[in-house]
């Protein structure tokens, strides 16, 4: 759980309290620490949605202001990580999509895409403000997890993660950027061939294709993130003014992932039921190698509604 206080522009403060992640403030560099801490399987739950949908639109709201000792410090540098060890995050909520599929909850299905969506876009759009955003992935980020990791400006993974999109292997494309986000860092011919073939690549084979920013030994993660901080504050300026030129060259658009993500809710509608038991095959896995069960499969459950207050 973590706690921080932003304040308005009209010095108002707002405190943040979290279930799903873990935030700290490194106030002599400016980084905003966001460490996803998502219960059971580490995967994209409509809990850890909500927390990163009001997180962001509280930074959004507060202009990146957080108060320390009785001073504002601004946020020059926002990281998004992981708790979990050996996953930074595993993706869709796979035993959640199951159960809407079968039960044809096309609805609910574009609900928690929307949200995924909102989540995405926010920290692509840099949450409206002049900042630069990190993805330190430590462990396996795969189909939505590796979405998220694209949404960060620059990727810093360790060695030994794993990377990819698999949701082909059950029959489905990831719907949530990831054509999008990869074609346009290293062309739509590599983005093709990484969703069809359900590849799970090494972070060194990703670093090679440029889809990972920077590669570094297990464990140095985290100073890897200063090293760069510190080696970015010396061109910050040119920095900021090119991440600009880029994004009005080749903007990522709010409808564009809208349409893909009605493609990828219309498709998941016409899986099989071999498809769904490969999908209910994952989730076995994700759960025997995590020991953690999912609370969307269990009998007789009420699954909370995915409609989340605006913050």
């Amino acid at each position: 759980m973590g706690t921080l206080e932003f304040f308005t522009n009209a010095n108002s403060p707002i405190k943040t309290q979290y279930t799903q992640l873990v935030t700290r403030f490194d106030s002599e560099h400016g980084i905003l620490w966001t460490e996803m801490n998502p219960e059971g399987i580490p995967c994209c739950t409509k809990e850890l949605l909500g927390d990163l949908y009001h997180h962001h639109k509280t930074i959004e709201k507060c202009g990146g202001k957080i108060q320390i000792s009785d001073e504002l410090h601004t946020v020059n540098y926002s990281v998004v990580s992981s708790i979990n060890p050996g996953a930074f995050n595993l993706g869709g909520h796979l035993g959640l999509f199951s159960s809407l599929i079968k039960e044809k909850n096309r609805q609910a299905l574009l609900d928690y895409s929307v949200i995924c969506l909102d989540v995405m876009y926010s920290r692509m759009t840099h949450f409206g403000l002049p900042l630069i955003t990190i993805s330190l992935v430590q462990g396996d980020a795969l189909g939505g997890g590796l979405e998220a990791a694209l949404t960060s400006d620059v990727i810093i993974a360790e060695r030994s993660a794993k990377m990819g999109f698999p949701e082909m292997l059950f029959n489905l494309i990831p719907g949530h950027g990831a054509f999008s986000l990869v074609a346009r860092k290293i062309g739509a011919d590599h983005a093709e061939k990484m969703i069809l073939s359900a590849k799970l690549y090494s972070a060194e084979e990703l670093h090679e294709l440029g889809l990972v920013d920077v590669l570094v030994e297990d464990g140095r993660g985290e100073e890897a993130v200063y090293e760069y901080v510190e080696k970015q504050a010396r061109r910050s300026n040119g920095y900021m003014a090119l991440k600009k030129a880029r994004q009005r060259f080749n903007p990522v658009t709010y409808q564009e992932m809208m349409d893909i993500t009605d493609v990828w809710v219309e498709a998941a509608l016409k899986l099989t039921e071999k498809d769904l038991k490969v999908m209910d095959r994952f989730v076995r896995s994700q759960q025997k190698l995590f020991g953690k069960k999912d609370p969307a499969q269990h009998a007789g459950e009420t699954r909370p509604s995915l409609v989340l207050a605006s913050a």
